[in-house]
């Protein structure tokens, strides 16, 4: 256990969520003996998860989640499979029999190689480490993708090292570049006279100066969504209620930039051939069954390597387009104050104060992209679980777990299933935090839950909203408060509104 624990945390492997079992618990009281190891707690192995996810994308580096293994490790296959997607370092680390045992149908004993599929390679270690182990460990963790380590403890394992001396190592490697960029280059340069959108899926911090300076050099119409962190910086471009004015005026070309969008204008690109699709991004995936180009790598590096661009410009005329639109939907977020678009914007006020704001499910991503106020830029926002409904509150908590003031907007199908999510507010550093809740209307899946209840259950503040003046108490919150924010749209002026846009 001592050479893996250091070999880990040699390449940076730094924070350890723990589900305790009795195969794992051996394992956790090292971990725990270890200075430079930060260990998390939870008995929920989904929760635990979805936890350790956003912990790896807040730091950049690679998180694990420890279990015992047995049927309790399918439950952390949600969390890999959106870091899969979205190339987060997410490790999972299983504990097995000293004789692995899988495929006889012992109760409690299940076959642990090859468990994830493709989501995560399982690299199996008998402990201690052998030497030849040793690089093994670095290039799997320095790769940035999310891994499956299935320990067997053998009679040989030593505890109680010395850790004194031992420091986090260095965050994984850029992606390499994969792809020709001959293609983008002439695209970019020779074919000014045709209509260009930019569209920006989810970046990573270190991406927004790169992509904010080929917008403003590009000036053509942006749709960003709310985790690409441009929406507000680059207002000036960016469409308002972009997904429909797209699917009414589709341009010739598309250059997307992050992560896969997530909204219905890129989910119609499958059936438009005639628009041709551009995607720079780390992760390496297309998002599309169509033929278009992709250019995996880092997006500076990227950046760089094609030089002087030249300006275009916006010979579709969306931009024009775009401005009576979000004049339409200002004016009727005045007619119709309690509708749900009026009072997602009246808690996107709120959230500007906010270090961290997110965001779960393409429901609520849409809805925030299309009414959240736009004049001042958030903190950080975040897109939770794309791929599931899993998570929602856990991973919240990993984002928000070292900031001062932070909140997540959720639909109501999304809290129900992740209830157990509050067992973390002990560990975080103190903090407001604010769990919003935006009920699905016809698209939920849930009869009508009583939320107050639920606050009562996480000892939490319980706000109901049905006004704009209803957000003050969501002001008034001190410094360590935790509040389930209840928002209730007038049912009434919220179909006059989506009538009237």
């Amino acid at each position: 256990m001592i050479n893996l624990i250091s070999q880990c945390a040699r390449y940076g492997l730094a924070e350890w969520v723990c589900c305790p079992g009795e195969q794992s618990m051996v394992f956790i009281e090292e971990l725990e003996s270890c200075p430079a190891a930060h260990c998390w707690y939870h008995t929920d192995e989904r929760a635990a998860a979805s936890f350790a996810l956003a912990r790896a994308e807040a730091t950049g580096r690679p998180v694990a989640v420890i279990t015992s293994g047995g049927s309790s490790a399918t439950a952390l296959t949600p969390a890999l499979v959106a870091a899969y997607y979205s190339r987060r370092p997410l490790v999972v680390i299983t504990i097995d029999s000293e004789t692995p045992d899988g495929g006889l149908g012992l109760p409690g004993h299940i076959e642990h190689t090859g468990l994830f599929g493709m989501y995560a390679d399982t690299i199996n270690f008998c402990l201690p480490l052998a030497y030849s182990d040793y690089e093994k460990v670095e290039n799997l963790l320095q790769e940035g993708f999310p891994l499956h380590f299935n320990l067997c403890l053998g009679e040989g394992v030593r505890r109680g090292g010395d850790y004194s001396e031992l420091e986090p190592g260095p965050r994984p490697r850029a992606p390499r570049f994969r792809g020709s960029l001959v293609a983008l280059s002439q695209m970019l340069r020779f074919r000014d006279n045709e209509g260009l959108v930019l569209m920006l899926g989810a970046l990573n911090a270190d991406e927004h100066d790169a992509v904010a300076w080929l917008a403003d050099l590009l000036r053509v119409p942006i749709l960003a969504e709310p985790a690409s962190n441009m929406r507000e910086q680059m207002r000036q471009y960016v469409l308002a209620d972009a997904d429909n004015l797209l699917l009414d005026n589709p341009p010739p070309i598309i250059l997307r930039f992050g992560e896969v969008p997530t909204g219905p204008f890129w989910q119609a690109l499958e059936d438009m051939d005639k628009v041709e699709v551009y995607s720079v991004t780390r992760t390496g995936f297309a998002g599309l069954r169509r033929q278009s180009h992709v250019f995996e790598g880092d997006v500076e590096q990227i950046m760089q390597a094609l030089g002087d661009i030249p300006r275009r410009y916006d010979p579709t005329g969306l931009l024009t387009l775009s401005r009576r639109r979000a004049a339409r939907i200002e004016e009727l977020i005045l007619s119709y104050p309690e509708s749900e678009a009026a009072l997602l914007r009246a808690f996107s006020h709120y959230a500007v104060i906010c270090d961290e704001v997110c965001l779960s499910g393409k429901r609520v991503s849409a809805l925030w992209g299309k009414y959240a106020q736009s004049e001042r830029e958030f903190g950080m926002v975040r897109a939770i679980n794309m791929h599931s409904t899993d998570g929602t509150v856990s991973a919240f908590m990993g984002y928000s777990a070292a900031k001062q003031i932070s909140c997540c907007l959720a639909g109501d199908v999304e809290l129900m299933r992740d209830c157990a999510a509050s067992t973390f507010l002990p560990q975080l550093e103190p903090g407001v935090r604010v769990v919003a809740v935006l009920a699905g209307g016809a698209e939920s899946q849930l009869p009508a839950c009583n939320l107050k209840d639920l606050a009562t259950l996480w000892n939490a503040r319980y706000i109901p909203v049905y006004c704009a003046e209803d957000f003050d108490a969501v002001y008034d919150l001190q410094e360590d408060e935790f509040a389930l924010v209840d928002i209730i749209p007038d049912p009434e002026q919220t179909r006059l509104f989506n009538a009237s846009l």
